[in-house]
């Protein structure tokens, strides 16, 4: 006698697809605005909005458009996640997808400052604010509704597949930039730069279709329904997570400090470095691309030890290994030497960045229930965007040069922060909420 399928489970895998398709396509697209604004904040936005402030003048303001962006996203996360906790994952999504692409697409469209003046700046300002708003509940949206959507057993490796996504879309956006350039400086300059962003409304008019076909997720849906039943529902999730659950998002915070202090050093500092130690500029970009991909590929596998052995374990052991690993890296990443420079980079992206990445999305959604999960995570997650991944570069550089270019300071400041993660993560596992309800 043939087997049938039990038709709820067969929708229930069709929307646990959907979720995922869903997640994984929408942090592509966020950090394809990220690499992409990146891109031409290094290239045209400075000559286009900024040309009467003069060469440096001009890349400073240009950057600091790009910095904007990050000063929205906490706000972001804590306002959409509060609309997440309280009105479901789905609305909240929508909204974050919407608010990034009206944004990159309104940045394609604006008129330069030859034509708008000050004007033309004040509108990329706001739409670089409305970017950085809509992102900054992205991914920890994407991790939240991935992770409410599988069985716990499966958490880690669903969720790493959204963790390992980002490299995708900033490679993405650098192919498209590097494509568009080769129309010639002037033709980039006149109209060539506006395509990338034009593009991505076709990417973000499939994210919002995919997303309102999204059913309210199981785990969210039980919870508000259990809540309500017993007069529980909460009015202000937010309000609630800081009266109750401060201490989550302190751990939360800590617990993902080693991960995005060794991202963006690879990523960031580790390519300066390398370049000033004597290293041509290409082979140090390849360096970072190839160390990268290596991290896209083995994340995953971090994501599924997290699902063997438990997500604190993992995460705390891909930061035990930045702690042991932070100065042979920043060794090998000064010689100059193409060799020791990829070895170093590729260590953090193979031993480090898997098992922190991998397992960052389990851990972060155990850490809190269900009724305050989105807004818990978001604050905890780009609080710590804003001041450890965003200053981590800075800081690197500035105990370089307090150190007169010794790697001792900045290596040390490396393996405080792996430290500083591991022991959170020793905490954390006590209040971790390990039933998603």
């Amino acid at each position: 006698m043939p087997i049938t399928q039990n038709p709820a489970s067969g929708q229930q895998a069709r929307n646990r697809r959907r979720a995922l398709f869903a997640s994984v396509f929408g942090t592509a697209i966020e950090w394809y605005d990220y690499a992409l604004y990146g891109a031409a904040a290094s290239v045209v936005i400075g000559p286009l909005f900024f040309s009467g402030a003069g060469g440096s003048a001009a890349s400073i303001a240009s950057f600091a458009t790009f910095a904007v962006g990050f000063v929205a996203r906490p706000l972001g996360g804590v306002v959409i996640g509060h609309l997440g906790d309280k009105f479901g994952r789905r609305p909240a999504m929508l909204l974050s997808v919407i608010l990034m692409g009206v944004a990159t697409v309104g940045i394609g469209l604006l008129p330069t400052a030859a034509s708008w003046g000050v004007w033309s700046v004040g509108l990329l300002v706001l739409l670089r604010l409305i970017q950085g708003f809509g992102a900054g509940a992205e991914l920890t949206g994407a991790m939240t509704l991935v992770a409410e959507y599988v069985e716990p057993k499966k958490r880690g490796l669903y969720t790493s597949l959204v963790l390992a996504t980002p490299p995708l879309g900033i490679a993405l956006a650098t192919v498209c930039f590097f494509l568009v350039s080769l129309a010639g400086d002037e033709a980039l300059l006149g109209w060539a730069w506006r395509i990338p962003f034009l593009i991505s409304a076709l990417l973000f008019v499939v994210a919002i279709y995919i997303r309102n076909k999204l059913e309210e997720t199981p785990d969210y849906a039980a919870a508000m329904a259990s809540a309500r039943a017993s007069q529980q529902q909460a009015k202000l999730p937010i309000v609630q997570v800081f009266a109750g659950h401060w201490r989550r998002v302190i751990l939360g915070f800590l617990a993902i400090t080693g991960h995005n202090a060794v991202n963006y050093i690879l990523a960031v500092f580790a390519l300066s470095l390398m370049v000033t130690s004597g290293m041509e500029r290409s082979q140090a970009l390849l360096a970072v691309t190839l160390g990268s991909l290596v991290s896209v590929v083995l994340t995953p596998v971090g994501g599924w030890l997290a699902d063997r052995f438990g997500a604190s374990k993992v995460l705390a052991a891909g930061n035990i290994s930045g702690l042991v690993l932070a100065f042979p890296i920043f060794a090998m990443v000064s010689t100059g030497e193409f060799a020791y420079g990829l070895l170093g980079i590729a260590a953090g992206y193979a031993l480090v960045i898997p098992c922190t990445s991998g397992a960052q999305g389990a851990f972060l959604t155990e850490l809190f229930p269900v009724s305050i999960r989105f807004s818990g995570i978001a604050l905890a997650r780009e609080l710590n965007g804003a001041i450890v991944a965003g200053l981590s570069p800075l800081i690197a550089a500035a105990l370089l040069q307090a150190g007169n270019g010794s790697i001792v300071m900045p290596a040390g400041y490396l393996a405080l922060c792996c430290l500083s993660s591991a022991v959170a993560i020793f905490i954390g596992t006590r209040a971790s909420t390990r039933n998603l309800y």
